[in-house]
């Protein structure tokens, strides 16, 4: 769940708010009708969310009272299960492609898949209608330009860039048991295959790559324009990430993403089984796709729309576009292999 510069939105940029105007009168007059009767709708998130101002536009939108009630971060999909005989809430959003079987798996949901905009439709998870994708987001490596050119050295470009000896003790990756590691561990399987993603990352490592625990570290920690004191000019991060290192003037970044080492990270909401008002939390999963949420979705989270409606800041149109080439697996797949693979990975970096 844990996004680049999560918490560090753009403030100097300003986002249009657009609504929907098909069926504007059924909405508004459904809006009234759930405000007339009191409901309360409760939606359980990560703590990267944007809660206040989602309870306040959902609320409006929907005529429900929404609250919203953080479970952690990485923790989230644990904390779903282990409720599931009292839910803490109707709704939720923020769990990953990468546990999203977790849910299924242990019968939390309630299948609902909201109407989905034009774009959405490639992020569904499965064909039950379990749940509905809601924000967009590619792992991917970054790189430092200035650093490369004023060491007169091509940047890297793919993963198996990354092994060359000129790029020795220059990267900083993510052990995969982090919701972002996972991703490249992923994309890693993608590229090399499972006989060949233990040998790339053994080789990763010989060739001084730096292995931290979590997002923050890598990125503030080592990274060169992530903070002071970072020695590496290449980050495991996002490919929003370079929007964030942009100049006042909005003319250039100091970062760049390596779009071929990119792997998706959808995220997703649902319906709990059990929910006190599972129709309230049908709409507030509706309006989640509306253009009016998806469109605050990348200066709050610093991710992508899912909807090709949603909009996105003018400066990451220029310096964060959407990768076209993802190093993705099937969500089948990750569901039947992910712990072989994690422990797989654990005997051979970790010993």
């Amino acid at each position: 769940m844990k996004k680049p510069l999560q918490l560090l939105a753009l403030g100097a940029a300003t986002v249009i708010l657009v609504g929907c105007a098909q069926g504007a009168d059924t909405v508004e007059n459904a809006a009234q009708t759930n405000a007339a009767s009191g409901e309360v709708v409760k939606i359980a998130v990560h703590d990267s969310f944007p809660n206040e101002k989602f309870a306040e536009m959902a609320s409006a939108a929907t005529g429900h009272k929404v609250e919203v009630v953080t479970l952690g971060g990485e923790e989230l999909p644990g904390q779903l299960v282990l409720s599931k005989e009292a839910p803490v809430a109707d709704a939720f959003f923020g769990v990953n492609n990468y546990y999203a079987s977790q849910l299924v798996n242990a019968d939390v949901l309630e299948p609902y898949q909201a109407k989905l905009p034009a774009g959405a439709e490639k992020f569904v998870f499965d064909d039950k209608g379990s749940l509905t994708p809601i924000t967009d987001s590619t792992v991917c490596m970054n790189s430092d330009p200035a650093w490369f050119k004023e060491k007169n050295l091509a940047e890297p470009e793919t993963y198996a860039d990354l092994l060359k000896p000129e790029y020795k003790d220059l990267a900083a990756v993510i052990d995969p048991h982090d919701a972002t590691g996972i991703a490249f561990l992923a994309g890693t399987i993608s590229e090399f295959g499972e006989d060949g993603y233990l040998d790339y990352w053994k080789q990763l490592r010989d060739n001084g790559a730096k292995i931290e625990a979590g997002w923050s570290d890598a990125y503030y920690g080592q990274f060169t324009q992530g903070g002071e004191g970072g020695q590496r000019p290449l980050v495991l991060s996002y490919a929003s990430s370079p929007a964030y290192t942009v100049n006042e003037e909005n003319t250039e970044t100091s970062s760049r993403a390596l779009l071929e080492t990119c792997s998706s990270v959808i995220e997703y909401a649902g319906v709990l089984k059990g929910a006190k008002n599972p129709e309230g939390a049908k709409q507030v999963l509706d309006y989640m796709l509306s253009d009016e949420f998806q469109s605050i979705i990348s200066d709050e989270m610093y991710v992508y729309p899912v909807s090709k409606t949603g909009k996105i800041p003018a400066v990451w149109e220029k310096f964060a576009p959407i990768p076209t080439t993802r190093h993705d697996l099937d969500a089948a797949e990750i569901d039947a292999k992910r712990e072989t693979w994690l422990r797989d990975w654990d005997a051979a970096i970790k010993g």
